[in-house]
């Protein structure tokens, strides 16, 4: 078990998606889709990257903490984070639990704790099969319809292992009970890293709303836009291509949107993931986190942050469907909850 521990996290570290999902489900079965290029290493931006099938993509951020990102079912990702001196691991959003105990064999790591950011089948699913698997294993997070859940987090409550420490951060909008998690190491200067689920993704946010605007515009603007802009964001899909064309309708003059969409053309052209961005990136071509900007204030026809935010969330959910027309029971749910089978007004 982790040798977690209560923590007073520095203040000034606090300083500066798919179509909606079938829910309530533990055991719905999906394509699993891995890498299927062996990539040699390169170097991005300080990142250094190494991918290989059918074992995920690795993230080295320190001496302490390495990252393994693991693309599973159609576009979601499941994450291994590693502690490198005491080999101990902690697994995010388990979806295929098989593969992530191979990869966490091939890497000799002791997995210990599944930390669950929402309750949806694609960020669950796994869970209970690896609890059976892995007897004994903590399942975390902060809802108490997350599939074999033995500790519900709180908001705020602070743990430690190894040396890396985590804050977790309930953030509600996508659903009432999703938590992000906020990980950091001390008298480090490498960069923190956030394990946003469906609350932020790259240029975009889980626009599927179960609880108000006005609660999604605090997760995304004081809860999670207030950590340190070089904060890596890690998060649930890889929706990173339809959410910057999303973007560059809401926002056609900016240049951030237009590099970034062209950087994330050639990564999906390479098959490599888009994953992570940071904070900072985030603020400058993400429209979800741009909502007092002028131009998205123009597209929405509202002022209102929340107001702005509920339109852009209906505008995304009506850009995805003209992408990619859904089930009829997911357009059903969609139109229910939207109104997206009467007319649209055109932008």
């Amino acid at each position: 078990m982790l040798g977690w521990s209560t923590l007073t996290i520095p203040h000034c570290a606090l300083s500066v998606h798919s179509l909606l999902r079938m829910r309530n489900s533990c055991s719905r079965l999906s394509v699993c889709v891995c890498l299927t290029h062996l990539v040699q290493l390169r170097k991005r931006d300080s990142l250094d990257w190494v991918a290989s099938s059918g074992e995920g993509v690795d993230w080295l951020k320190s001496a302490t903490m390495k990252v393994k990102v693991i693309p599973v079912l159609e576009d979601n990702y499941m994450y291994l984070i590693i502690e490198e001196h005491t080999r101990e691991a902690v697994a995010v959003d388990v979806a295929v639990p098989k593969r992530l105990l191979e990869i966490a064999g091939r890497e000799g790591v002791s997995l210990t704790t599944v930390l669950t950011t929402h309750h949806h089948w694609d960020h669950t699913r796994g869970n209970a099969e690896l609890v059976h698997l892995q007897p004994g294993l903590a399942v975390m997070g902060a809802d108490e319809r997350i599939c074999a859940l033995t500790r519900r987090l709180a908001h705020g409550e602070e743990f430690q292992f190894g040396a890396i420490h985590m804050r977790c951060l309930l953030t509600p909008g996508h659903t009432s009970g999703h938590m992000c998690y906020f990980l950091w190491e001390d008298e480090c200067l490498d960069p923190p890293a956030l394990f946003s689920g469906d609350a932020l993704s790259v240029a975009g946010c889980g626009w599927h709303l179960e609880d108000t605007a006005q609660q999604m515009y605090q997760s995304l603007t004081k809860t999670l836009g207030t950590l340190p802009p070089q904060t890596k964001v890690f998060c649930g899909h890889e929706h990173t291509l339809s959410n910057l064309e999303f973007a560059q309708k809401v926002e056609p003059c900016n240049n951030h949107v237009r590099a970034k969409l062209s950087w994330a053309q050639k990564r999906d052209d390479d098959d490599i993931p888009t994953v992570p961005s940071t904070l900072g990136e985030e603020l400058l071509y993400n429209p979800f986190l741009r909502v007092t900007e002028d131009p998205v204030r123009e597209f929405t026809g509202q002022v209102a942050p929340a107001q702005v935010l509920e339109v852009l969330c209906r505008e995304r959910a009506r850009f995805q469907l003209a992408l990619e027309p859904p089930q009829p029971q997911v357009r059903a749910l969609l139109a229910l909850q939207w109104g997206l089978l009467s007319t649209p007004q055109e932008k």
